[in-house]
């Protein structure tokens, strides 16, 4: 697929899920090498929104597994981000994908939006539902994830082409 770098309105985008160690971080990483392989100029970031968010966390060993089957590598020294505590991260996006609609509500409740485009991944594909959260689930449950993740970002930038 060929982008037309002039359709694509946004220059930040925030990809949101409860803790951010496996969904955000798979979608932040595969939003990274799209646009690194279109040649777009888009900065990418994630965060965790839940009660259980935590700024430190190691990155989930089978997130990490199964990007890295798929050719993209998530960084050994990530650490996870609590959106409560990096509200810059929230202002600074102009566009933010969530995984859930209750990611989306948490966000709506903590912090003021303006002018920023919100959507889960999958209203952002055109769709409803959430895409669950893999752990505990095993690597297929992350591949599953990962696959739906990959899934509505190619069908939402279809928007773009």
């Amino acid at each position: 697929m060929t982008y037309k770098h002039n359709r694509f309105p946004y220059t930040k985008i925030l990809a949101v899920c409860s803790v951010n160690t496996a969904r955000s971080r798979m979608s932040e990483g595969f939003l990274r090498d799209f646009f690194s392989r279109n040649a777009m100029n888009v900065s990418v970031s994630s965060g965790g929104i839940a009660s259980n968010a935590r700024d430190g966390m190691l990155i989930s060993l089978d997130a990490k597994l199964v990007m890295k089957e798929i050719g993209i590598p998530l960084s050994d020294d990530s650490l996870s981000i609590d959106l409560k505590k990096h509200p810059e991260l929230i202002q600074e996006a102009d566009l933010i994908l969530a995984l859930t609609d209750k990611h989306k509500e948490e966000i709506y409740d903590h912090f003021e939006l303006e002018n920023k485009a919100i959507f889960t991944l999958r209203e952002f594909a055109g769709k409803s539902g959430d895409i669950d959260d893999p752990s505990m689930k095993g690597l297929e449950g992350f591949r599953k994830a990962r696959d739906e993740i990959i899934n509505c970002i190619n069908e939402g930038m279809k928007k773009f082409e």
